[in-house]
């Protein structure tokens, strides 16, 4: 009874950012628990990238190239795969972009519309575009990529154009996880502590902020991105039933202090 709920045969999935990092561990765990999953992300490479790797083990999937900051985009896609599958069982809103090291009053324009255009208003963009098909069905599982930078303050790196973008995220998660509801739609989140992914090792900061990071995490590591994998998959599937408008804290303790 149990393991069945976990399993997600024949559903459909869309995973943005679902190219690499996070965003691919979420691919290939949807995709291993029986879902058809469509990797989309704005760079084709990345795309294709992923879905090599999908289908280098043996699952079925396909990649589409698509910008979640692109409204018109993001809807044509949308539409694309509904008269190519159906509705969406399944969205994973991965894509995202990490910039620290900005004071406040120093961060231009252009920075603070350039994260909250990925990380909020392109999760926005997909949630209403793909949602609308759940909508229709009477059925699905959006599962959000938010941080716990959305719930706490960064040390010792300013971010509070990437924090802002992450509270938005969770919140926006349980708007419409109240809205949706009773319309059989559930939609939660994820806020992931420091993930060790090619993203964070590229940051200019990472060598000089890790001691702090790691101090201030009970489990005293970075977490890997499969761990966060795992809990979109069980948000994803029929386990998390119960569950909508949720934030689950993936963060190896940090928060605790």
């Amino acid at each position: 009874m149990y393991l069945e709920k976990f399993k997600i045969n024949g559903r459909k999935a869309v995973v943005t950012g679902g190219g690499r990092g996070i965003g691919l561990c979420c691919s290939e765990a949807l995709a291993e628990a029986g879902a058809y999953v469509i990797i989309a992300d704005r760079d084709p490479d990345i795309a294709a990238s992923g879905l090599a790797h999908l289908q280098t083990k043996g699952y079925k999937a396909q990649s589409v190239v698509m910008d979640v900051t692109n409204t018109e985009q993001v809807n044509h896609v949308a539409d694309a795969l509904f008269k190519q599958h159906g509705a969406m069982d399944i969205l994973v809103n991965c894509a995202g972009i990490a910039r620290s090291g900005v004071n406040a009053e120093d961060v231009p324009d252009e920075l603070w519309l350039d994260v909250n255009n990925v990380n909020y208003n392109g999760t926005f963009w997909c949630c209403r575009a793909f949602g609308k098909q759940m909508l229709e069905k009477g059925k699905g599982s959006i599962v959000n990529i938010g941080s716990m930078s959305g719930i706490i303050v960064n040390r010792p790196q300013n971010q509070s154009y990437y924090n802002a973008s992450k509270a938005a995220v969770h919140h926006l998660t349980a708007s419409l996880g109240a809205e949706w509801a009773s319309r059989g739609v559930r939609v939660n989140a994820v806020a992931p502590t420091y993930i060790e992914t090619p993203m964070i090792h590229s940051l200019e900061l990472v060598k000089e902020a890790m001691k702090d990071w790691l101090r201030d995490t009970p489990m005293g590591r970075l977490g890997q991105p499969d761990e966060i994998a795992s809990v979109v998959h069980f948000l994803a599937s029929d386990a998390s039933s119960i569950m909508t408008g949720a934030t689950v804290v993936a963060d190896a303790g940090f928060i605790c202090w």
